[in-house]
């Protein structure tokens, strides 16, 4: 049952429904969080906060709270969050202007960051001491993580009729739920459903590679049962340094671009 809100309503209850009745079941549940996760710092930083006392100050002030915690682009991201919900809130005739123009984005300084991407050697390097068994293993899933570009979760998600090896494309129209309880879920957006070409020489080392794995099964199922993450994870510590799961947007396939990157799903833990 949803709560009437008018303009003496608390913001940070107004935000919350907002985000039940427009957000929930629309999105994922990892961008779910994250509107979670602003709701929760709205209620932190401005319990008392009414709807109708959002002006060019009060959300100046709240940003400018927010950014004592975060860097630039957090913050940024924190105001595009509340932005959708405001706006409604104007329309609806709630607030009689938009707060949120020429808003001042701060943050705190960014601290050092890692680095996360690999140059065309390194890359040439890691997959030089890759062990290519005649069995399914995760050096396999390395190369092919690296001559697609495929997130993560799309690769764990791969099937052999995913392949289409006469006409050297590898179709990516779902992904796997590795931080869950597994199973298929959608692609990140309608727009990560695509058909990636490949070149010849992979084309013939995954036909041989999956031309006995039953269509339906993960392509990486038998891999997964052997290791887990965190046991994979030890493993390449071990063997590779520095280098974890990459992924890089743009091929040609033979001299490979520079934008090498690692796998976002493991930066916490490297």
């Amino acid at each position: 049952m949803l709560k009437s809100i008018t303009k003496d309503a608390l913001f940070h209850e107004y935000y919350a429904q907002w985000i039940r009745v427009y957000k929930e079941g629309a999105i994922r549940k990892v961008t779910m969080d994250k509107y979670l996760m602003t709701q929760s710092w709205l209620k932190r930083l401005a319990p008392d906060l009414k709807v109708h006392e959002l002006s060019r100050i009060t959300y100046q002030q709240l940003i400018n709270d927010y950014a004592v915690y975060h860097e630039k682009q957090t913050t940024m991201d924190f105001h595009h969050q509340l932005k959708c919900a405001i706006l409604d809130a104007v329309d609806e005739g709630l607030i009689e202007r938009d707060p949120t123009r020429k808003v001042i984005i701060k943050g705190r300084p960014p601290k050092a960051k890692k680095v996360k991407y690999l140059n065309q050697f390194e890359l040439h390097t890691l997959l030089n001491t890759l062990n290519l068994e005649p069995e399914i293993n995760w050096d396999w899933f390395i190369l092919l993580v690296a001559k697609t570009g495929m997130r993560f979760s799309e690769a764990l998600a791969l099937t052999p009729k995913d392949f289409d090896f006469p006409r050297q494309t590898l179709s990516v129209s779902k992904t796997w739920n590795y931080k869950g309880d597994g199973g298929f879920l959608p692609t990140k957006n309608q727009s990560s459903v695509r058909k990636i070409q490949m070149d010849w020489m992979t084309v013939i080392q995954f036909s041989r590679l999956v031309k006995k794995l039953p269509e339906t099964n993960r392509y990486l199922s038998n891999a997964a049962r052997k290791y887990t993450i965190q046991q994979s994870m030890t493993f390449w510590k071990d063997t590779v340094k520095k280098l974890m799961y990459l992924l890089f947007r743009y091929t040609d396939f033979v001299i490979p671009t520079p934008r090498f990157y690692f796998l976002r799903a493991f930066q916490s833990q490297v």
